[in-house]
């Protein structure tokens, strides 16, 4: 069994097959976190986890999702509609025992609105980001955390609050130097595809770094993940990524630090299972 942190199969990328993506994931033991971005990919993302054992969700409000912004990423583009975070929507949410988590919600300088100052747009990212730690303290349950070239900025946030949830930071692609402020205070740091990528002609150093977090890092602190569609590993890169090539992530975190594949399956579910503790495994 694995645990796959985080995917969006709620997403229209798989309107066409989403029975089959799902199925093909479960029948190899996969479990799915499904993670929303905003209130209808929120809500269908608990619609999904209730159809399905071993299918969870997490609900939230992604930073791209706080003004109108065109994303163009690799896989997709579209241009995000503007919300704000709706606490009574994402109460009535809550209510469903399939939801394990809050978020994705974080920060980011990456995808950045025309009109808007940096300063503007990282004070809303801020005060709604404020707002999701608020619940998911209420809630008792854990965060993830979208941060995109804003590392600093979480950091001092983080460190700056007086009650922190307990969380992981999706998709980690920081230095040693960011992910050791991050265990200092508390968090997990989840992997995807990227570590399986070869490093880039232009920033060969900076997929070296990433390495060297996998490979120092305490192995109760790794989880793993597809961010599905979206990042697929190198073994199927160019193809829309599923859940179940999770596998790819956890055979690359063997690899990096001199593992077997089972005992990096086993320290990587044993410890989604711990954040995520509101998730009940039917084997």
């Amino acid at each position: 069994m694995l645990v796959d942190t985080h995917c969006h199969v709620q997403f229209q990328a798989y309107n066409n097959d989403r029975e089959e993506v799902v199925q093909r994931s479960l029948e190899k033991g996969i479990v799915l976190h499904v993670v929303g971005t905003q209130k209808d990919t929120s809500r269908a993302a608990v619609e999904l986890a209730e159809k399905y054992e071993n299918i969870f969700a997490s609900i939230g409000t992604h930073p791209v999702h706080l003004h109108t912004t065109h994303v163009d990423e690799e896989e997709s583009s579209f241009l995000s509609r503007e919300e704000d975070f709706d606490w009574t929507f994402y109460t009535e949410l809550a209510k469903s025992p399939k939801v394990t988590a809050v978020g994705e919600c974080g920060l980011d300088l990456y995808h950045l609105p025309k009109d808007f100052s940096v300063e503007a747009v990282l004070e809303k990212q801020t005060r709604v980001f404020k707002d999701h730690m608020r619940f998911a303290l209420e809630q008792n349950l854990p965060m993830v955390i979208h941060v995109r070239e804003a590392h600093d900025q979480m950091i001092e946030l983080m460190r700056a609050q007086p009650a922190r949830p307990r969380g992981t930071i999706h998709c980690y692609t920081s230095t040693w130097t960011h992910a050791e402020q991050y265990f200092e205070m508390g968090f997990y740091l989840g992997f995807t595809g990227v570590i399986t990528f070869p490093p880039r002609k232009s920033e060969p150093g900076r997929q070296e770094a990433l390495l060297e977090v996998v490979k120092r890092m305490p192995l109760d602190r790794i989880l793993v993940e597809t961010d599905a569609p979206y990042l697929t590993p190198q073994a199927k890169r160019g193809q829309r990524n599923e859940p179940y090539l999770v596998e790819e992530v956890v055979k690359k975190i063997a690899e990096l630090r001199g593992i077997s594949y089972e005992d990096a399956a086993s320290a990587t579910t044993e410890n989604a299972l711990r954040l995520f503790d509101r998730m009940k495994i039917n084997i």
